[in-house]
């Protein structure tokens, strides 16, 4: 089963996106922050990063920086799933090694078909 690391400051958020993924197949870690889900990446086989952007301690761009710092993540899909849609915040997002970037509110169809394309 593969297994992604959700992150998102918003419970809600959380709850939705891993209700949407656990019933596709997927196996869900969930991180309130950027710097819980460094924490969590170290210790779990995370196969996609799906991360917000505008979080608490560690930014969804500081995340994607952080994680692709560290050889076993440079290439691992990081996806950023944000309400950012600016063209600037997107080159920042593929500047920082994001290997996409979804606008909230997600399609969770959508949100899926995204995550297969990418995923190893």
């Amino acid at each position: 089963m593969r297994s992604i690391l959700a992150v998102d400051d918003s419970a809600s958020m959380r709850k939705m996106v891993s209700f949407t993924l656990t019933g596709a197949g997927f196996h869900v870690v969930e991180a309130v922050d950027g710097q819980d889900a460094l924490e969590k990446a170290q210790t779990h086989a995370i196969d996609l990063v799906l991360t917000d952007q505008n979080m608490p301690r560690l930014d969804g761009l500081g995340l994607t920086r952080k994680l692709r710092e560290q050889p076993k993540f440079q290439s691992t899909p990081i996806l950023i799933l944000t309400t950012e849609s600016s063209d600037q915040m997107k080159q920042a997002g593929r500047a920082a090694g994001a290997t996409g970037w979804l606008v909230k509110p997600f399609d969770p169809g959508r949100l899926i078909e995204v995550i297969h394309k990418v995923i190893r």
